[in-house]
């Protein structure tokens, strides 16, 4: 389950800030999306935005040594961009959405224009060129229901209830066509998802996680396979113990790489590196005991190349079978780009990624491994609004980490005053919470300008001190990991002048239900806000859309081991539970129903605990539509400031 990562982290945040003044108008972030590097390493593609355009995105070509802008490319101002990807010539591949005709292109910028391959009726993602530079492969989904992806909004449980579903399948368009393709005909089978691939070096065929059945659900017993180019034809490579990513062919096509471990969320990536020969085989884990998790792979000439998350650090680094990693690059912050968080050039020399941190604001770095340095300077104006420091604890023999944010000009206060702390639980549980940039105005801002601390612990279950830790809590949901957070919460208070009488507690998705699932184990928090939340995991194994994720977790469905899941629930040990709640959830939320919240909602007013419960109509997973986003920042704030902010 997520919002899940940097990107959750920063949605969760702006539903737990405080209430502040209205902010200065600022100016808009250079933002960077979909970041790519060509083959040789000289050019950068992203789509970027500013105030400029009036939020309008267009594709930016950058040189890759000086920054300089080569071209903008915008040949639908009424469309978004998406999809990025270089041909072994350099030239340039991506995806235009027009949501009004409900139609996404493929179109292809050579030197000298830009024109379309193909138009799909539905919604289409990831184009790769083939290593010959003659096709491009895409993942399409014809007359698609809903958007892609379990956090999307679902479509509407009406009529006979059956497996029926989107089918994301590959299709395959040659370049070289002079009119765009009369129809899209997959050639990857009906009834088999396609959740990622790549194409194998002589540009026949492909290597792809894919899995029968109902796409959203079935991710995690996805299989690594094989499937001809021309045919259709899959063939099995292997089927991972663990749920895997990236799947990745050696230059030489003799060998598959894949990210493997076990995480709760497709898109939410984490592991370690494995390998298995093409032909078949047994998988073999190359950094087996890393204190470290893998989040992206690349196989290039040179190489694998990897993007690990090591405790507060983001490293990437070269890795040889049989050897240790040699990193390259390693710094407190968070890296996106691409379908991953670092792209490289061909021959591996070349890497970038967009970086940034709680203080400092997204750019463009690029360069060697071991001198990748910052390409562009579009927000260097920007400030910094807060103070962000990385604190480390020991609890029951585990090293945990987490971040602690604070206002770098704190409201006046008497001396010796002490501040209200918010502990932000992340999502997933498989993931962790990253530095993201705390922009002006934000709702973040604001709730650190009001007075509140921010602490952000990634408890045993997250990503970044190996793949042991993030089993750590197996069968164990709330309980060692709930262990970690209220350990943090006293190094927190021991580095910084908290009041541990005023501590408020929030999450979404499996961050909702920690704060439910606390509300029975500890009075220490004086409210709690919980978004997406499970308070029964015996009834949500019946009535949620992603059921797989939880055997991994648990070890035997619902129906053969009750128990397990009963002594999780929070509805089982409501007559605990005391301190108010405000909780918000979708109406169409696949991962997590929103019957969950009703239920805790009722157990709470029975119990004549003061909650709060808002259902937001046709919303997904975590609500993120912006007016409704802004509904649940502002009955937040007021939940918090009236009952943590204001406790006696």
């Amino acid at each position: 389950m997520r919002l899940t990562a940097a990107a959750a982290v920063a949605t969760l945040l702006a539903t737990t800030a405080a209430i502040a003044g209205p902010a200065a108008p600022i100016p808009p972030l250079h933002q960077y999306g979909g970041l790519m590097i060509s083959p040789r390493g000289d050019r950068l593609a992203a789509i970027e935005s500013s105030g400029g355009r009036g939020g309008h995105a267009a594709i930016t070509l950058r040189s890759a040594t000086d920054g300089h802008v080569l071209r903008t490319l915008d040949p639908c101002t009424a469309c978004s961009y998406a999809g990025l990807a270089f041909a072994p010539n350099g030239d340039l591949v991506f995806l235009s959405r027009d949501r009004t005709a409900g139609t996404v292109s493929l179109q292809l910028a050579t030197d000298k224009a830009i024109r379309t391959l193909a138009t799909i009726p539905g919604i289409a993602q990831t184009p790769r060129v083939s290593p010959d530079g003659r096709r491009v492969a895409l993942l399409v989904t014809l007359g698609a229901a809903k958007e892609s992806g379990a956090t999307q909004a679902g479509a509407r449980q009406v009529g006979e209830i059956g497996e029926k579903s989107d089918e994301q399948r590959l299709a395959v368009f040659d370049i070289a066509a002079t009119v765009p393709a009369a129809a899209v005909t997959p050639v990857s089978p009906a009834g088999r998802y396609v959740y990622e691939y790549d194409w194998t070096p002589d540009s026949r065929g492909f290597v792809a996680t894919t899995a029968l059945g109902n796409g959203d659900n079935n991710w995690w017993v996805a299989t690594l396979d094989a499937i001809d180019a021309a045919t259709g034809a899959v063939r099995p490579i292997a089927k991972p113990a663990t749920q895997l990513n990236q799947p990745r062919v050696s230059p030489d096509g003799k060998t598959v790489a894949y990210i493997g471990g076990l995480m709760s969320d497709f898109g939410s990536v984490g592991g370690d590196v494995f390998t298995v020969p093409f032909a078949g085989g047994k998988p073999r884990n190359l950094t087996a005991g890393a204190k470290s998790t893998v989040t992206t792979i690349a196989w290039t000439q040179g190489g694998l190349r990897t993007v690990s998350l090591a405790g507060d650090a983001v490293e990437l680094a070269s890795l040889t079978p049989g050897a240790a990693p040699v990193v390259g690059f390693s710094r407190p912050v968070s890296t996106a780009a691409g379908d991953g968080r670092a792209v490289f050039s061909a021959d591996g020399r070349v890497a970038a990624a967009v970086v940034q941190d709680f203080e400092h604001a997204p750019a463009i770095y690029t360069g060697p491994l071991a001198a990748i340095r910052q390409l562009t300077h579009d927000n260097d104006a920007a400030g910094s609004l807060v103070a962000a420091r990385s604190i480390s604890w020991s609890s029951e023999g585990h090293s945990v980490q987490g971040w602690l944010l604070a206002p770098r000009q704190p409201a006046t206060a008497s001396a010796g005053a002490k501040a209200p702390m918010i502990v932000s639980v992340h999502g997933g549980p498989a993931a962790a919470s990253t530095p993201s940039y705390v922009t002006a105005g934000s709702s973040t801002a604001a709730m650190l300008e009001g007075g509140y601390y921010l602490f952000l612990p990634n408890p045993r279950g997250s990503y970044g001190q190996g793949e042991a830790f993030t089993a750590a809590n197996r069968r164990d949901f709330g309980g060692g990991d709930l262990r970690d957070i209220l350990a943090g919460v006293d190094a927190a208070e021991r580095v910084a002048p908290i009041d541990d009488a005023r501590l408020g507690l929030a999450g979404c998705s499996y961050g909702g239900f920690m704060a439910m699932w606390a509300n029975t184990q500890t009075n220490r928090f004086k409210a709690i806000v919980a978004g997406a939340g499970l308070s029964n995991w015996v009834s949500y194994y019946g009535t949620n859309g992603i059921d797989q994720w939880m055997l991994p977790y648990f070890g035997k469905s619902m129906y053969d081991d009750m128990k397990a899941y009963e002594d999780a629930s929070a509805i089982y040990q409501a007559g605990k539970a005391k301190t108010p709640t405000f909780i918000y959830v979708g109406e169409r939320d696949i991962e997590v129903p929103p019957t969950q919240s009703i239920e805790w909602w009722h157990a709470l007013k029975d119990r004549g605990v003061p909650v709060s419960l808002v259902i937001y109509p046709d919303a997904g997973h975590c609500v993120t539509a912006p007016d409704q986003a802004a509904d649940v920042r502002k009955r937040s704030l007021a939940w918090f400031d009236t009952y943590v902010k204001n406790a006696k």
